[in-house]
């Protein structure tokens, strides 16, 4: 064994240069090697190892006075993550460093953070940053914790080092050191042509990483009650996993939570409808809601929402916010829990036994006026959010206009009675029927007179007061403005006037109705009366500005957060151009074959025999014309579905086969002899010739046009299709993995033809680490899935409901992409209905940074029946929208792009307490009292 060798510390730098060799294996390096070359040196360039650990090490050395310090460290990313749009880069290292933190370390190391955020804030005179800091990929420069770098003193004498180094006093003494310093003009130019390279391919450590570091020096973990209630949403959220990964709840959904906050504050509860347009995050903002006023002790937390969703709500909330949540099992009468524990109950009076704060149960349960929907409501609730809830309408039928609620608008309006804050989300328009719109509004008002007012108000005059608020009426009549202003009398915040009001008469701020005269006012009062009434602002009249709609009613358009940056610009390349592909294209639809189109025309044919026996089927024949439409493989499982009497909507994959009727399932499967007769020849046609054109197109982009190399999702209507073209795909590329992503039991991955079922999360989580980039999803993946790391899109067939379309597109035109531009390819057959919605719907598309944002979310039917006229009824809804409202100015107002974010916050609760907290069951506490302006 060799004896312990003591080395001399390094001699000063000698003229023509020479070696040094360094290895503790020989004998204890008793000094630190770099600290003695550092002192007094001018440049210090420096390639190190995994840029987290390589930052720290700065703190241990000694570079204070040194004016250029250059650090290039490994990612750990991939090359196309380094190349990616800098927010998606910014977020994924942002993750990487959040990953490997510990927070035992970020305490007792508290001064190793605030010396480090400070080397990175220090700034030269010109004020540059005097440590510069980039990172490259594994790929170009997989680092282990070899290092190598210059120090060039001011004399203009250098030396290089390479090895491996633990830049502390401790770490000589201890570890397994072996460090080369070649001071010669060639060591030190080879080594800094090495540095220079990974330096001109690397990119700067995001500012998001330094203000990190400077917040954990600063940070403090406090209580709930330590708290004003508006520093509660950032203290319970800036380390919840949202933020943890880079990411963050963008503008608009922290001021949805901070409306929320202030209508507490001012009214008792929240009562608001959210109807932000399609992509922007709805699900995030009522969550968010949710999990601030069950931490603020306002009680229990029920959200209703589509079957098809419950999974979806629970995994978001516990991949974005970091809280458990409860989904009731309808079939088990259990609760499950977020990790897929059963926790059973006793029966269906348990649903009002949650064991945690957010209970998650399905809208099918009150639709269907289920036991359970009883036993709700027998329950208080301190927040009560309906997602989808454009579908608590009335039934309306010929000679019943007024109509009667459906079980759940009924279930809903009593609910709500019984409730403190009352959420409700839709991503409908609200324009194309106002009736129902007044129907949420009445939801929102049940225990909550400040939202329509008291029985007697004007307000509830539908008729009246959309009259009022579309522009149609004007009000100049002192007397009558009187009338819609004292029932409800608006709070003093949203405007002087009121605030006087409020003063004249000795109106509290928890009271929102009087009975007195409007010449109990004050002169001035009157006077200011008066010029309101008679005020314009952008167009819009006093009372197209305060109104219960302007009050109540939350719509972000997406392309105003678009033009305001706050939403990426992603430009669209749409296939196929005019005139391209011919051989593949007539136009813009995929060329059809002699044995189609006689399916096609059969289907017509059969649906008009159908029609003639039985009348109200014109939903069913276009459900049938769009499953031909979508694919060979649909057309063909709808006939014979039908033909054996099966339902076509056992196992729906969107809720537009949920809105089939009863009736009209039993009308199609006791089809008559002759109707038999053309399903069998539509079966006959198709199974004629196998080969479907749309899959051809599917195969040409993805191999020949090279969408694969991106990454593409494919989407389809129908779980038959999604599995045909799956199936297809993975025999013509058995080395690739396809995933079908659709509802819950039927999502897996095909490999070399084998099919194995695999949970939808993991496919997420494949997708995102880039393991997978085919995916073939039904409409089931529209929300909820955020797949940026895939740059094209085709669409197998075309929705009618042009929501859908941007659903689809908004899984890959998201933040985090890091292509300016991706590519979605639409494929309609030729001589179609599809086609020629298609052609109508194209001009609009073109507009590549506003995807249909201008369109409806659904077209109606008559709009189809009478293609002709199709643009025309287009450009007059169009034409409504452009139209300035009360809603667009007050909520613009509200999003400050500008504005401080949550990360930033230093005050925050410990996530296990949050945790705690929301697993506390319904029943594990009492409610707090009601206050007086709490009518519930």
């Amino acid at each position: 064994m060799n004896a312990p060798l003591s080395l001399p510390p390094p001699t000063p730098f000698a003229s023509g240069g020479g070696l040094a060799r360094f290895s503790s294996r020989l004998g204890r390096l008793n000094h630190v090697f770099l600290r003695q070359h550092l002192k007094g040196a001018r440049e210090y360039v420096r390639i190190a190892g995994y840029f987290r650990s390589s930052i720290f090490e700065l703190v241990d050395e000694d570079i204070d006075g040194i004016e250029t310090v250059r650090i290039v460290c490994n990612s750990d990313l991939d090359p196309g993550d380094i190349q990616a749009a800098q927010i998606a880069r910014d977020e994924l290292l942002k993750e990487r460093w959040n990953a490997a933190e510990d927070g035992v370390d970020s305490l007792l190391r508290r001064p190793r953070y605030k010396r480090l955020y400070e080397l990175l804030k220090a700034r030269r005179p010109d004020g540059s940053p005097r440590v510069e800091i980039r990172v490259v990929s594994r790929a170009d420069a997989p680092f282990l914790h070899g290092k190598a770098g210059v120090i060039r003193q001011t004399d203009g004498q250098a030396t290089a080092f390479m090895g491996s180094m633990n830049e502390t006093r401790e770490g000589w003494s201890s570890n397994y050191e072996i460090v080369w310093e070649d001071s010669s003009p060639e060591g030190v130019s080879w080594v800094e042509r090495e540095f220079e390279h990974l330096w001109s391919i690397g990119k700067s450590l995001p500012d998001a990483i330094v203000e990190e570091i400077g917040r954990q020096a600063r940070k403090r973990q406090v209580s709930v009650g330590e708290l004003p209630e508006e520093e509660v949403p950032a203290a319970a959220l800036v380390e919840a996993p949202i933020y943890r990964t880079g990411q963050e709840l963008k503008p608009w959904q922290r001021a949805f939570i901070a409306m929320v906050l202030e209508h507490r504050r001012i009214y008792g509860g929240a009562r608001l409808l959210l109807a932000d347009e399609v992509g922007v995050g709805k699900t995030l903002s009522l969550a968010g809601a949710a999990l601030v006023t069950a931490l603020l002790d306002d009680g229990p937390v029920l959200i209703l929402c589509p079957a098809t969703l419950r999974n979806q709500w629970q995994v978001e909330m516990v991949n974005t916010l970091g809280i458990p949540s409860g989904v009731w099992l309808s079939t088990e009468k259990a609760w499950q829990g977020p990790d897929g524990n059963i926790i059973k109950a006793g029966g269906v009076h348990d649903i009002t036994r949650c064991p945690y704060r957010i209970a998650i149960v399905s809208t099918g349960l009150i639709v269907h006026d289920a036991p359970e929907a009883q036993a709700l409501l027998s329950t208080r609730l301190g927040m009560l959010i309906l997602d989808e809830a454009h579908r608590a309408r009335r039934s309306r039928g010929i000679g019943d206009p007024d109509g009667r609620p459906t079980n759940l608008l009924s279930f809903m309006q009593r609910m709500a009675e019984r409730s403190r804050h009352v959420l409700l989300g839709t991503a409908t328009p609200i324009q194309t029927e106002v009736s129902d719109l007044w129907d949420l509004l009445d939801v929102l008002s049940r225990g909550a007179d400040h939202v329509l007012g008291q029985h007697a108000s004007w307000w509830r005059r539908v008729g009246d007061a959309t009259a009022l608020i579309k522009g149609e009426q004007r009000v100049s009549d002192e007397g009558q403005g009187w009338g819609l202003l004292r029932n409800p009398l608006p709070p003093g915040q949203e405007d002087a006037l009121f605030d006087y009001i409020r003063s004249d008469l000795d109106v509290g701020g928890a009271s929102f109705f009087t009975s007195r005269s409007v010449t109990d006012l004050s002169p001035m009062t009157r006077d200011l009366l008066g010029e309101r009434l008679d005020e314009e602002v952008a167009g819009l009249s006093f009372f197209q500005r305060h109104n219960p709609v302007a009050r109540f009613v939350v719509l972000r358009r997406r392309k105003t957060l678009e033009d305001r940056k706050l939403l990426p610009c992603i430009a669209v390349d749409i296939w196929p151009a005019e005139g391209s592909l011919a051989h593949m294209f007539d136009g813009r639809a995929v060329r059809t074959t002699h044995e189609f189109d006689e399916a096609y025309r059969t289907v017509e044919v059969f649906t008009t025999a159908l029609k003639q026996r039985k009348k109200g089927t014109g939903f069913m024949r276009d459900l049938l014309r769009q499953r031909i439409c979508s694919s060979y493989a649909a057309g063909i499982a709808t006939a014979e579905k039908l033909l054996a009497g099966r339902s076509l909507v056992e196992a729906a994959e969107d809720d537009d086969d949920a809105r089939v009727s009863a009736q009209a399932e039993a009308d199609l499967q006791a089809v008559v002899a002759q109707e038999r007769t053309h399903l069998q020849a539509i079966l006959d046609a198709l199974r004629a010739r196998p080969a479907d054109p749309k899959f051809d197109a599917v195969r040409y982009f993805l191999i020949e046009k090279g969408w694969l190399d991106e990454g593409c999702i494919i989407f389809s209507q129908y779980y038959d299709t999604a599995r045909w073209v799956g199936e297809g795909l993975s025999g013509e590329l058995p080395t690739e993995p396809v995933a079908i992503y659709a509802g819950l039991g039927r999502s897996g991955l095909l490999f070399g033809g084998e099919w194995r079922e695999v949970e939808r999360d993991q496919i997420k989580m494949a997708v995102k680490e880039k393991r997978i980039r085919l995916v073939v999803a039904t409409d089931a993946a529209c929300e909820g899935l955020n797949l940026q790391t895939l740059g094209t899109l085709i669409n197998i067939d075309l929705p009618w409901n042009p929501s859908r379309l941007e659903q689809r597109i908004g899984r890959i035109k998201r933040y985090g992409q890091r292509r300016d531009r991706v590519d979605m390819l639409n494929l309609v057959y030729h001589g179609t209905i599809d086609e020629k919605i298609y052609e109508r719907l194209s001009a609009r598309m073109r507009d590549r940074y506003d995807i249909l944002g201008g369109l409806p979310d659904v077209l109606e039917d008559d709009w189809i029946d009478d293609i002709e006229s199709f643009e025309a009824r287009m450009r007059e809804f169009i034409e409504r929208r452009r139209k300035a409202n009360a809603i667009d100015l007050k909520w613009e107002s509200t999003v400050d792009p500008d504005g401080p974010g949550w990360e930033a916050c230093e005050k925050v609760l410990a996530r296990s307490d949050v945790i705690k907290r929301m697993s506390q069951g319904w029943t594990e506490r009492e409610r707090p009292a009601a206050t007086q302006s709490q009518k519930f």
